[in-house]
């Protein structure tokens, strides 16, 4: 019993639970949720080839690039390197060709999604009543399978990797490539990372496959089924009714309730006075253990890269994420009080900005002036012109970055598009400052950035712009 109590709690973790009420039958799985599933699996699979092909084929030629400037005189040792790795290589390959065996790579998400679409092929009643919904099952859940064994492969080549590192940092020793050693060791850090990436684009639910996935979750039938069926409960075998065959056999050679007592007891009597203390002791070990263990379940297949990061080595964590995630957009203002030229205005600004890396970021954007009147007892309304802007920010230390930019300012009032294109009446902007960033917890804004910058083309202009400019943002990501 013990032995049901901790594997349902960890299905419990890694299933989404919601009511325990069956379903009527009415309430079908949209045809959706298939289709994200399909494209989803196909997409990383895709991917994840593209990225195994091009890591594999440049640490091969990497290496015969080292092995060309093996010393001369070592003709018999360089003989064995070469033998050395053209075999590696083509067990890899033989073994990412085999049908895959042994204890596979336990990954949750994964895992939730082929247990799904295992139990609507085994109960279509929750499938829309057309003839493509077996169909769109069946071809989900091949490239599920498919997906599965491109994660055991990248497995293989991460293990691969660790070999081939160690043994050209072994036959290498001493001889100067300690710079081309570590550019590999870079290529297998940053792949690994891009897997543990594609993993995480799992637990990305869209719409159709939450909604899916909570319907199925509220049914007692489909809870059966993943305790019986999902790759977690496999692994140990977990009972489901009592009364089977198979569960009664996977019971075998468990104490009884009566058995552990009747221990429990006999130990306390040897031990003494101070046997219960003894037995709350291991009790809290035992329990101590038993999250570990846990711990370690819900987060297999997650793995490290940090036994393979080169020593010295400062990863860059953008490289291995989307286009998309790697933008960050925002706003700004800035106001100005009125002179002899212009009324009071405010720059009211947009940005797109792009992380090279996790310290320094480029970008562009625009920017519209609009005049509020010469006073607070003349207020009017008006186009004062526009900007384009280019800025980098470099993390100095903190919350504390440097920033600088070139932007180009209309300066003049228009109506009429048309007058922009005077191109005289552009002026330059050089901006150099600091920046303070402070994180937000909203909804829609993620930070607060305030800076101060100095611009030094400002003498330069006519009429003369404003020297110090004072800008507070709002960044969306």
């Amino acid at each position: 019993m013990l032995k049901t109590l901790i594997l349902g709690s960890l299905l419990a973790g890694c299933c989404v639970h919601a009511s325990a009420q069956d379903s009527s039958g009415t309430e079908k799985v949209s045809g959706k949720y298939l289709e994200a599933v399909s494209a989803k699996s196909q997409q990383l699979q895709d991917k994840l080839d593209k990225k195994t092909n091009k890591l594999l084929s440049g640490f091969e030629k990497q290496e015969a690039r080292l092995l060309k400037k093996w010393p001369a005189h070592d003709s018999v040792q360089l003989k064995a390197a070469i033998e050395n790795k053209e075999s590696a290589y083509r067990q890899l390959k033989e073994k990412m060709t085999a049908k895959a065996g042994g204890i596979k790579k336990y990954i949750p998400s994964l895992d939730t999604l082929g247990t799904s679409l295992s139990f609507l092929k085994q109960n279509p009643s929750f499938l829309p009543s057309n003839g493509q919904a077996v169909q769109k099952v069946d071809d989900a859940l091949a490239k599920v399978k498919g997906l599965e064994t491109k994660f055991q492969q990248a497995a293989q080549v991460k293990e691969f990797l660790k070999q081939r590192q160690q043994y050209l940092k072994d036959q290498l020793a001493g001889l100067g490539f300690a710079k081309q050693l570590k550019q590999l060791n870079k290529k297998a850090y940053y792949y690994n990372e891009q897997v543990n990436e594609y993993k995480s684009l799992l637990k990305d639910h869209k719409k159709a496959e939450r909604k899916a996935v909570n319907l199925l979750s509220k049914t007692k039938l489909f809870k059966d089924f993943m305790k019986k069926n999902s790759q977690l409960a496999s692994l140990f075998r977990l009972p489901g009714d009592p009364n089977e065959p198979g569960a009664q056999a996977s019971l075998a050679g468990l104490q009884t309730r009566v058995q552990v007592n009747n221990l429990i007891q006999q130990q306390m009597g040897i031990s003494g006075q101070g046997g219960m203390a003894q037995v709350q002791q291991n009790i809290q070990q035992a329990q101590g253990q038993l999250s570990q263990l846990k711990n370690k379940l819900t987060q297999y297949g997650q793995s490290s890269s940090e036994d393979i990061m080169p020593e010295g080595f400062k990863p860059n964590g953008q490289k291995t994420r989307r286009f998309l995630q790697r933008l960050e957009f925002g706003t700004n203002i800035q106001s100005q009080r009125a002179n002899g030229f212009f009324p009071t205005t405010s720059d009211i600004g947009l940005s797109m900005g792009y992380k090279l890396n996790d310290k320094s970021v480029i970008g562009i954007g625009g920017s519209y002036k609009v005049g509020w009147g010469r006073s607070i007892q003349h207020v009017s309304i008006s186009h004062q012109g526009i900007g384009l802007r280019s800025f980098i920010d470099y993390k100095i230390k903190g919350s504390f970055w440097l920033s600088g930019g070139y932007e180009m300012n209309y300066r003049a009032e228009f109506k009429q598009i048309e007058q922009l294109k005077d191109l005289d009446a552009w002026q330059q902007s050089g901006l150099i400052g600091v920046s303070k960033v402070i994180s937000l917890k909203t909804k829609f804004f993620k930070q607060t950035k305030v800076q101060l910058l100095w611009d030094f083309l400002s003498e330069r202009e006519k009429p003369r712009g404003q020297p110090v400019v004072f800008r507070v943002g709002y960044s969306f990501k």
